[in-house]
């Protein structure tokens, strides 16, 4: 199964993927402990953070909490069994196009990160896998994840995201539909990629397509004149990294994250004062 920061490396994407359960498992989706894992998602329990989108030290708490707390870790009705067995009454469910897992299901809370084609010159990513090569899986994972955020938030690449107009045209593309294809809770749009929360009304493949064309098309047309450096016909990457919210840790974890981004990233002195988020006062 393929890994779940592998949309930052820029690798190809084709096919389609799901957790094949019975109704009659829902149940114990949820009560096994994570050495059941290969039994009950049907896939190799090394796959578990992949399946769960969640560190392997959540693994069993996740799994293990009874039904009727369904509502509380999953953030959807109890009623949405279906969601266990990856297969939701509306959404996709668990899918894939090859390399990249998502987990499409209305209304459950989705943090997604998206980002420009040359944000990561295959240089980098060469030099980031050798410093990995030593590292256990597990450690490798995190340890990648960091060392590419790190590199996103260096501001390479062209970086159009950078330009006023553009940046305007993505913050645009993002309210353009709150509360009709989706509830937009928070988001970031940094130099080179963008972090996005939402609650999906519509499936999610859909909503991100929507935000990449509108913006690409309009990027590759204002090339020249705003001298963006756009170096190809390509805008954006392909693929998206997801994760959905487990809790109200995680969901505040995460909205710190996507406001602090510029912070870290040396942009600005605190978060109320990037234009291009919605911690800035004036951003809706």
């Amino acid at each position: 199964m393929p890994k779940n920061d592998d949309f930052l490396l820029g690798k190809a994407s084709s096919g389609n993927a799901k957790l094949p359960l019975d109704e009659k498992d829902a149940e114990l989706v949820l009560r096994v402990p994570k050495a059941d894992a290969e039994l009950v998602l049907r896939v190799p329990k090394a796959d578990a953070e992949l399946v769960l989108r969640a560190p392997k030290a959540d693994a069993e708490r996740v799994l293990r909490v009874p039904k009727a707390d369904a509502e509380r870790v999953l953030r959807v009705p109890k009623a949405d069994a279906e969601l266990v067995r990856g297969v939701p009454r509306e959404g996709r469910g668990w899918h894939s196009r090859g390399y990249l897992p998502h987990l499409d299901v209305l209304g459950l809370l989705q943090f997604i990160t998206f980002r420009l084609a040359d944000s990561l010159p295959q240089t980098i990513l060469a030099q980031l896998e050798e410093e990995l090569t030593e590292l256990p899986d597990l450690v490798k994972n995190s340890e990648r994840r960091r060392k590419i955020e790190h590199w996103l938030d260096a501001g390479l690449g062209c970086c159009a995201l950078k330009h006023p107009a553009m940046a305007r045209v993505m913050q645009e593309g993002l309210l353009l539909f709150d509360g009709k294809r989706y509830r937009l809770i928070a988001w970031c749009i940094m130099p080179n990629h963008v972090h996005v929360l939402i609650e999906p009304m519509i499936s999610l493949s859909k909503i991100v397509q929507s935000w990449k064309s509108y913006t690409g098309r309009w990027a590759l047309a204002h090339n020249a004149e705003l001298v963006l450096g756009v170096p190809s016909d390509h805008f954006w990457m392909s693929e998206y990294w997801d994760r959905y919210i487990r809790d109200e840790a995680h969901f505040n974890n995460s909205v710190k994250y996507i406001h602090e981004n510029p912070v870290k990233a040396g942009l600005c002195g605190k978060p109320g004062d990037w234009p291009w988020s919605s911690a800035y006062p004036k951003s809706f």
